[in-house]
Order: C-alpha cells, then structure tokens, then sequence
C-alpha cells in the first residue's frame, strides 16, 4: 500500500468519481506520491523565505502558521526531514500545542516570482533543549532569536500548477533587476555622450 491515500484520502476519491477526475489520477492513486527529497525539491526549498505550517489539534480544529526567515531558512537534514529554527514570536503558542497532542502536519511553500507551488503532507515534532540542533538551522546574522527546533517528516509531496498564482517580487529581486537596469543606463549614457563628442569634434573639422 502507497501513500496515495494520505493525499487523495478516500473521501477525495469519492468527490473525483462523482466530479469525473477520477480518471486523471488513477495512475497517481496506482503510483503513490514521492516522499524523499530530491534534489529538485532541494533547490526549491533552499530558495524559499516563507513557508505555511498547518496543524491541528486533537478535536480536528486546524490552524495555519506563517513562517518565515532569511532564504533557505528550512533546511534539509535527510532524505525525509526538514527543519528549521523556531524564533521567539508572540508567545501564543498553538502549533507548538497542535504538535503536542497531535504530529500530523502540512507545509504549504509559493514562489509567486517563479509561479510555482508545493505541498507537503507529514508530522512535525518540536525539540526544545537540543543548542547544536537549533545552531545548524539558525542562519547566522538573522535578526531574530531562536528558542527551539521544529522537525518535519515527509510523508508525501506534490507539486501544484501554477493557475491563479499572481506574479510578485521580492524587495531584494526588484533591487537587483534595478541594479541591472541602472547599469545599462549608465552604459548607454556613456556611450551617448562618447558619439555626441564624436560627432562636435567632426562637426568642427568641417
């Protein structure tokens, strides 16, 4: 037995027969969905500076937590696992107690830059106590401070199509793409001003 039904849970398969997509994902359903990191997923994920968690607790309720830090903030410790530094925040507390009456968890990561999206179905775990642990995923001259780790095991991921995702930038792309065209302005002036040289010197050899 595959880990198609983690994703496509029987429910999901019963609306896909009566909505008449059952037939699209058979194959999926029959395959399974990749559950290591490969390095196309890696190259991704070391891009990202935002992430979603969701979790829930143990009646079911979920809830969806921003996390974000420098690029590459999520970091890849195995074939299986992610993890990242959980920073001090607002001291509420709800995934860290999600997590601790109920592992199963979800990470949602966009790159509108790049239109492209990907899911990921697993269980997290919060490890307090662990200051080696939390040093290999804390990114050096972050202005943040770190207070424990979070594990996430990948049990399945999928990759979204990129429909409805609206283009956006980041300030530090927008600045570099800026940097670019600012050069080449500098360029094309040089060089206007070196032909309109040009041109007065001949002008008055005439």
């Amino acid at each position: 037995m595959n880990n198609a039904s983690l994703v496509f849970t029987p429910a999901a398969q019963q609306a896909q027969a009566e909505r008449g997509s059952a037939k699209a994902y058979a194959g999926r359903i029959e395959e399974g969905f990749p559950d290591t990191v490969t390095p196309e997923l890696a190259a991704f994920i070391a891009e990202q500076d935002t992430a979603f968690l969701g979790t829930a607790n143990a009646q079911g309720a979920p809830y969806i937590q921003h996390r974000g830090g420098p690029k590459g903030f999520i970091k890849v410790i195995d074939e299986h696992t992610l993890g990242f530094a959980d920073y001090r925040g607002n001291r509420q507390y709800i995934t860290l107690a999600n997590l601790s009456e109920n592992d199963r968890a979800y990470l949602f990561l966009i790159d509108p830059a790049r239109r492209q999206r990907i899911k990921l179905w697993g269980r997290a775990r919060v490890v307090e106590n662990d200051p080696a642990l939390v040093e290999r995923l804390f990114d050096k001259g972050y202005k943040a401070k770190p207070e424990r780790a979070i594990l996430f095991t990948i049990e399945a991921w999928d990759v979204n199509c990129s429909a409805h995702i609206v283009t956006r930038f980041t300030e530090a792309k927008i600045g570099t793409a800026l940097d670019t065209v600012k050069t080449r302005i500098a360029e094309l002036e040089a060089e206007n001003a070196r032909l309109r040289a040009l041109l007065q010197q001949q002008q008055q050899q005439q």
